[in-house]
């Protein structure tokens, strides 16, 4: 009777075996599908920052008639909370700034990303 307990508590080697293997399964179908989302919903996070940021620096030039000197300025008078995040480099300091053509209007004419690499549709991210 004792030896029937004791069976009775364990899983078998086999039965470890097939749990496992069910596992590898459902994970190489939900994994090639998990990726491709992140790098999407990073891309749409870096177009809904550029386009904010962008209708910020053309809000701060409607109040002023200039464009800041740098974003921290539009971190200073309140336009923004804080610095946008570039969701593909995970970075504050990476983006580029591109400055009016007319220097004597300020520094920051437009905003662009500064991470290396293309979007998923090939585009350079720079672009942007």
């Amino acid at each position: 009777m004792k030896s029937s307990i004791a069976r009775l508590r364990g899983f078998t080697l086999i039965e470890l075996l097939v749990v496992l293997g069910i596992i590898a399964l459902l994970l190489t179908l939900a994994v090639p599908r998990f990726f491709p989302s992140i790098d999407k919903s990073r891309e749409t996070i870096l177009a809904e920052n550029l386009r904010n940021t962008r209708e910020i620096i053309g809000q701060y030039y409607s109040d002023t008639g200039r464009y800041p000197e740098s974003l921290e300025e539009l971190v200073e008078k309140k336009y923004l909370r804080g610095l946008p995040l570039d969701p593909i480099t995970e970075s504050t300091s990476t983006w580029t700034v591109v400055p009016p053509e007319d220097g004597a209007l300020g520094g920051v004419y437009d905003l662009r990303s500064g991470a290396p690499g293309n979007d998923r549709s090939g585009k350079p991210y720079a672009d942007w």
